[in-house]
């Protein structure tokens, strides 16, 4: 879906055609504050998640507000492609690249800027060592462990420290570290079960750092964590940064990490009232999505989401509370999918129009 409007600076919110991805900039530096803070003075640091703006401009604000390894994540190579290609000089991208193609890509960024990337089996390490050499780079592997998501990750220590020291062997690849991303099972506000569950999911990890380190070789990078885990991370000795994303723009799925603020909504118009109690809004699937469920109503607590299609949402509201004109600003339930359904960010701050950023790497998939 491409979304081409681009409002002049200085238009009031009430001005904006809609639907409209707005960014709150209050909200958006407050959540960067957050993190800046908390890392500023620790050993370990943030490596921000591109994926969950896929705005290099963003990026840049963020490494510039501190606390962080002065370079980002990427899930794909196309969008660690944007990313370096618009000046940032560190990227991990935290998923396997295995088809040939992508491993020369891969090979050509590192021409560019410091290129580390997840690793779990040996052949795909060959074959990137391969290509390195071909190439005439130097590229950084990162061996990912699984801690409890089902996916990628060799599959237990013994499996990681032989991958580590079959990758020190290898020329043109530098072994550099582990990995490991993880997930809360359930959902809590309380801040002792998210240390419970985050140093629990979190120790395989420190324990395949000293299993690999005991067998002489040293780990330089511990890369784990995310948002709703950041402040345990922070203070897990061991730990070197961690991958926060979702903090940055938030999504109600995290509507229990209250340290951070909703800063990306959708902006919806009401078209219609057809019915007492229901209103329409021009705002549906293909603006927001739905990976998560239908979107909440930001301020409305009167107001819930009933059902979308592509093109619209229902509103059902207890009493009339809604006409034909308000505006409506919608909480994603999952961030990645929305931001990738936009050409640009609109940064509103006082009620009007501040910055619009171009979301670069939208629609990096490969």
């Amino acid at each position: 879906m491409t979304m081409s409007y681009r409002p002049l600076i200085g238009t009031p919110i009430s001005d904006l055609d809609t639907p409209c991805l707005v960014v709150d900039m209050d909200n958006l530096d407050h959540n960067m504050s957050v993190m800046a803070d908390y890392y500023q003075n620790r050993n370990t640091k943030l490596r921000g998640h591109g994926k969950n703006h896929k705005t290099p401009a963003i990026a840049m604000r963020q490494i510039n507000r501190g606390g962080t390894v002065g370079g980002v994540c990427s899930a794909k190579v196309s969008e660690a492609e944007v990313m370096i290609h618009a000046g940032i000089t560190n990227v991990m991208i935290t998923s396997e690249i295995i088809a040939p193609l992508k491993i020369q890509r891969l090979c050509n960024l590192a021409k560019q800027a410091e290129v580390i990337v997840a690793c779990d089996n040996l052949d795909n390490a060959r074959n990137i060592s391969m290509a390195a050499v071909s190439h005439g780079v130097n590229i950084g592997l990162v061996v990912e462990l699984e801690t409890g998501l089902e996916r990628c990750g060799v599959q237990d220590l013994e499996s990681g420290v032989e991958l580590d020291k079959a990758i020190s062997g290898l020329p043109a690849v530098q072994f550099r570290g582990i990995m490991s991303h993880q997930m809360m099972a359930e959902a809590s506000s309380d801040k002792e079960d998210r240390i419970l569950e985050g140093k629990r999911l979190i120790e395989p990890v420190i324990d395949l750092r000293k299993a690999i380190e005991s067998s002489g070789i040293a780990v330089e990078i511990v890369s784990t964590g995310e948002t709703w885990s950041y402040d345990v991370a922070g203070d897990i000795d061991g730990v070197t940064e961690i991958q926060g994303g979702t903090y940055l723009l938030m999504e109600s799925a995290y509507d229990y990490m209250s340290d951070f603020q909703f800063a990306a909504t959708v902006l919806t118009t009401v078209i219609s009232t057809p019915r007492t109690g229901i209103a329409v809004g021009d705002a549906g699937t293909r603006s927001i999505g739905a990976i998560k469920g239908v979107p909440l109503v930001q301020d409305r607590s009167d107001v819930i989401v009933s059902g979308m299609d592509s093109d619209h949402c229902i509103f059902e509201t207890s009493v009339n509370s809604l006409n034909i004109g308000d505006q409506l600003r919608l909480i994603p339930g999952q961030q990645d999918a929305m931001i990738s359904r936009w050409d640009n960010i609109v940064g509103i701050r006082d009620q009007k129009v501040e910055i619009v950023w171009d979301i670069l790497a939208r629609g990096t998939h490969s």
